[in-house]
C-alpha cells in the first residue's frame, strides 16, 4: 500500500465502466466515478468503484489536494502496457483503471446496443480499456480536461476516432472546439442532406454516395432514446445532460407472432344507411387495412379515407361539397392560368414552381398508359393540379415528390377536382415536404428507436459502418416507398397506410420489417457504407408487399405485447396516447359537414372578390418581399 500526493482537476460521479457494453445489465455496468489528477511528474485519469468511495471520497472542488490510495493486493500491472498504468482485477473482470494521460493513444466514440454511447480509450501498448457510458452528463468537460495535457486530433480515416498527441507550440492554437466530438450546434446528418434532399434522393445513387461519405465523420446525433418528451425537442440540453448518453436496459420482446392477410373490401353499400352515411367507419378502415380494396371501389372509398367527404355525410350533402369544392378549384385554376407572360417574369418563386413542375411531369410514372406517351391528356391533367395546388398553398408551392403522390389519385378518381382535394389530404397525412424538414428528421429518429429495440445487433453493424442514421431510408418515408414498389401495389399499400391503423406509423414499421428481412445479406455479406446503401436502392421492385405488411402487422403485436417496452418505443407506436373513435362515430360529428360546406364557400368568396388582377399584385409583392 503507498500514498501518492495529486491535485484533483477533473471529476465527475455518475460514470459507468462496462465490461461487456453490447450485453449491458446490472452485472457487467460498474457505477462509479472518473478523476483527472496531476501529480508531479504526470497527469492520471482513473475511475474509482462506487464500493471504494470511503477511500476515494468524491471531491466537490478542483484543484484540491488529495492522497491517492493504491492497494497492491487488488491491483494487476500488465507487462505490455506502460509501467504507470493499473488495471484493477475485481471478481476477474476489470472493475476500475488508472491510465498517465501520456500513455494514451486515441479515444474512440463507440455505440453499442440500443443507441447507447460510449467512450473507449486505448493505450499506446495497443490495449483499449473498458469502455465508459456517462450516464450524468459530463464527456465534453472530460475532453476539455485532458486537452490541458493533451491534444486530440481526429482520424482522417474514422470520424469516430481521436487520436492523441502530446503538446506541442503548433498544436497550441487547436480549441477543443475544433473537434466537434460533442457538437450539440453543428449541422446533424439529416440537415445537412436536407440542403437538397429531392434533387439527391431522385438524382441518383451516386450523388447520394458522395453526399454521406462527406457528411457522416463531421456529424453528431442526439439518441433517440434520450429522456427527453417531445415538448422539450428543441430545448437547450441542461447542464448535466449529455446528449446520446442514457443507460438503457435491453428488453426481451418474446416471441413474434405470425400475421396473414385478409379479403379486400368488396361490399360498400352495406355500409350505407339509406341516407348515404357510413354507419361503421372503423369497420370499414380495418377492412382496408387487413386486406385493401377492390379496384371498382377505391374512387369512392379513397374520397373517404382522404378526407374530401366526412364519414357522417348523406348522399345530398356529398353532392353539395362536391359542388362547392369544384368552384373553389376552378377558381384558384384561373388565377395562375391568368398570369401574363410579363407578370411571371417578374415572380421568380412562381416561375421557378411551374419550371420544376413541367420538368417531374414529363417523367413521372411514364411506363403506366394514363400517363404515357407525348400529348397525353393524363400529363395535362397532372400538370394542372399540381399548378393549381401551388394557388391553394402558396408557401410551400411545388416540391419534388409531390407529382409522386399525385399521380396513383389522378390514375384512380379519373377527375381533376376529386384527385386535386384527395392530393390536399393526402398532403395533411403525410407533412413530409415542409421547408425544416422536422417531419422528416423526426421519422428518421423514430425508425433508429424501432431498430433499436428490434435488432440490437443490426442496428450495431449499420453503426460499425456509419450508417446508423438510417438516411438510405430517406426515400421510402418521403414518397411512402412510392418507387419501392409496383404501381398497383403503391394503390394497395397507401389505402392501408391511411386508415391509420394500428398506429400512425405503421410506415416505420413497414421499414423496419424490410431492414430485418436485409440483415442476413448485409452482415453476411460484410456490407461498407457505399455496399449498403447501393443494396438498399436496388431493392426497387424486388420487395413482396404482402409479405412486408404482414412482418409490419407482426412487428407491432410482438412489441405492444411486451410488458416493459421502452417509453420511446411506445411513443413512436402511439401507445402512450389515448385512443379515441368519437372523431370517426356518425353521430359525433354532426357539424362537420357544415362547417366543411362553410369554410369552402367562405373561401371562395374571398377569391371571387379579390379578382384576378388584386390576386397577381399581391403574390408578386410576396415575391418582392422574399427577394
Amino acid at each position: 500500500m503507498f500514498y501518492v500526493i495529486h491535485q484533483l482537476i477533473f471529476e465527475k460521479e455518475g460514470v459507468y465502466l462496462h465490461t461487456n457494453a453490447k450485453r449491458s445489465n446490472q452485472d457487467t455496468a460498474i457505477p462509479g466515478f472518473i478523476r483527472i489528477v496531476e501529480r508531479p511528474d504526470w497527469a492520471v485519469i482513473s475511475t474509482v468503484k462506487q464500493e471504494r468511495r470511503q477511500e476515494h471520497p468524491p471531491v466537490r472542488e478542483k484543484g484540491t489536494v488529495l492522497n491517492c490510495y493504491l492497494s497492491d493486493d487488488v491491483h494487476m500491472r500488465l507487462d505490455t502496457v506502460h509501467a504507470h498504468i493499473h488495471l484493477y482485477l475485481l471478481a476477474g473482470q476489470w472493475g476500475s483503471f488508472s491510465l498517465p494521460l501520456s500513455e494514451l493513444y486515441s479515444l474512440r466514440r463507440a455505440r453499442f446496443s440500443l443507441g447507447r454511447n460510449f467512450l473507449v480509450l486505448t493505450t499506446r501498448g495497443g490495449d483499449p480499456l473498458p469502455p465508459l457510458h456517462f450516464q450524468r452528463g459530463g464527456a465534453r468537460e472530460l475532453l476539455k480536461a485532458m486537452q490541458r495535457y493533451i491534444r486530440l486530433a481526429p482520424s482522417p480515416m474514422d470520424g469516430r476516432l481521436f487520436l492523441a498527441y502530446p503538446h506541442d507550440s503548433g498544436a497550441l492554437s487547436q480549441s477543443f472546439d475544433e473537434l466537434h466530438l460533442f457538437d450539440e450546434t453543428s449541422a446533424d446528418l439529416v440537415s445537412r442532406f436536407i440542403q437538397d434532399p429531392y434533387a439527391t434522393t431522385f438524382g441518383g445513387f451516386s450523388k447520394v454516395t458522395n453526399f454521406f461519405r462527406g457528411a457522416l465523420p463531421h456529424t453528431h446525433q442526439e439518441s433517440p432514446l434520450s429522456n427527453r418528451s417531445p415538448q422539450d425537442a428543441h430545448c437547450p440540453h441542461p447542464a448535466d445532460e449529455e446528449p446520446g448518453f442514457e443507460l438503457i436496459t435491453c428488453v426481451k420482446l418474446g416471441p413474434r407472432p405470425q400475421v396473414k392477410r385478409g379479403k379486400p373490401l368488396d361490399n360498400w353499400d352495406q355500409f350505407l344507411d339509406p341516407e348515404g352515411r357510413v354507419t361503421d367507419p372503423q369497420k370499414v378502415k380495418e377492412l382496408v387495412f387487413r386486406g385493401g380494396i377492390v379496384p371498382s371501389l377505391r374512387r369512392e372509398v379513397w374520397k373517404f379515407l382522404l378526407g374530401f367527404y366526412p364519414w357522417n355525410s348523406t348522399t345530398k350533402e356529398r353532392e353539395d361539397i362536391l359542388r362547392v369544392k369544384t368552384d373553389e378549384y376552378f377558381r384558384m385554376k384561373v388565377q395562375w392560368k391568368s398570369v401574363s407572360e410579363e407578370q411571371e417574369m417578374r415572380n421568380s418563386l412562381f416561375r421557378g414552381y411551374r419550371s420544376l413542375i413541367e420538368r417531374d411531369v414529363n417523367r413521372t410514372d411514364r411506363h403506366n398508359s394514363f400517363f404515357s406517351g407525348n400529348e397525353n391528356p393524363g400529363l395535362a391533367l397532372l400538370h394542372d393540379v399540381l399548378m393549381t395546388y401551388c394557388m391553394y398553398n402558396f408557401d410551400l408551392g411545388y416540391v419534388q415528390g409531390m407529382s409522386d403522390l399525385l399521380s396513383p389519385l389522378l390514375f384512380v378518381t379519373q377527375n381533376e377536382v376529386e384527385s386535386f382535394w384527395c392530393l390536399t389530404g393526402f398532403m395533411d397525412l403525410h407533412q413530409n415536404f415542409e421547408e425544416s424538414q422536422e417531419a422528416m428528421k423526426q421519422q428518421l429518429l423514430q425508425l433508429s428507436v424501432l431498430l433499436r429495440a428490434l435488432d440490437p445487433e443490426l442496428c450495431d453493424y449499420l453503426d460499425s459502418q456509419d450508417s446508423g442514421s438510417l438516411c438510405f431510408c430517406f426515400r421510402w418515408l418521403l414518397i411512402w416507398f412510392k418507387r419501392e414498389f409496383s404501381f398497383e401495389d403503391i394503390l394497395s399499400l397507401w389505402e392501408v397506410l391511411w386508415t391509420r391503423l394500428p398506429c400512425e406509423n405503421f410506415h416505420l414499421l413497414m421499414a423496419s420489417s424490410i431492414l430485418e428481412s436485409q440483415k442476413e445479406e448485409l452482415i453476411g455479406s460484410n456490407h461498407d457504407f457505399n455496399s449498403i446503401l447501393k443494396h438498399i436502392n436496388e431493392l426497387t421492385m424486388k420487395l413482396d408487399l404482402q409479405s412486408v405488411l404482414c412482418g409490419a402487422e407482426a412487428i407491432y403485436l410482438q412489441l405492444t405485447h411486451c410488458k416493459e417496452l421502452p417509453s420511446k418505443v411506445q411513443e413512436v407506436l402511439g401507445l402512450r396516447v389515448p385512443c379515441s373513435s368519437s372523431d370517426e362515430s356518425p353521430n359525433s360529428e354532426p357539424k362537420e359537414t357544415d362547417t366543411l360546406l362553410a369554410q369552402s364557400e367562405a373561401r371562395g368568396k374571398v377569391i371571387g372578390r379579390r379578382g384576378t388582377d388584386d390576386f397577381n399584385l399581391t403574390i408578386m409583392m410576396n415575391n418582392r418581399d422574399n427577394d
